[in-house]
């Protein structure tokens, strides 16, 4: 990926590239250019959620932990993507763990400094919220139609 500033990369990102440009040099701030090889872990369930990704190449498997199992992936998230969104909300923990699939450019985000923007700038806090709220709402979706899948379709390839 050629080295474009964080302000340019938000404003190719489908999760943010229509905000006013006001609170995407805001948002650009807080963030960062990332580059992760595979296996990477970017976060382990339950740590600390004080990241998040915007995700611009690349594929990242979402899981969590299993006792006697190890860590299953439950989602293979990828360009165009956001990874963590527990950062939102107390007790700030990460409800799922993720690792690079595939190579990934991204800009990572540091959590707190986003939660402070949203506290000086209610406008700005709402709009990321409600797009969060997608995310959250598509991905439980997508969990929905692989659960059918495995019930109705017994042996079917896993995320």
């Amino acid at each position: 990926m050629p080295s474009l500033s964080v302000f340019d990369l938000l404003a190719l990102h489908d999760f943010v590239a229509d905000l006013p440009s006001r609170w995407l040099h805001r948002l650009a701030l807080a963030g960062r250019p990332a580059f992760f090889t595979a296996g990477h872990r970017l976060c382990r369930e339950d740590a600390d959620a004080d990241r998040f990704w915007l995700v611009h190449s690349g594929a990242v498997a979402v899981d969590f932990h299993v006792p006697g199992r190890g860590d299953i992936v439950v989602e293979r998230i990828g360009t165009g993507s956001l990874e963590g969104w527990s950062w939102m909300r107390p007790p700030f923990r990460c409800r799922f763990g993720a690792v690079v699939a595939e190579q990934v450019h991204a800009v990572e985000f540091d959590a707190g400094r986003v939660r402070e923007l949203i506290a000086d700038d209610a406008g700005l806090g709402r709009e990321l919220t409600a797009r969060m709220h997608d995310v959250v709402s598509d991905r439980l979706q997508a969990a929905r139609h692989r659960l059918i899948e495995l019930y109705a379709y017994p042996g079917s390839p896993a995320p």
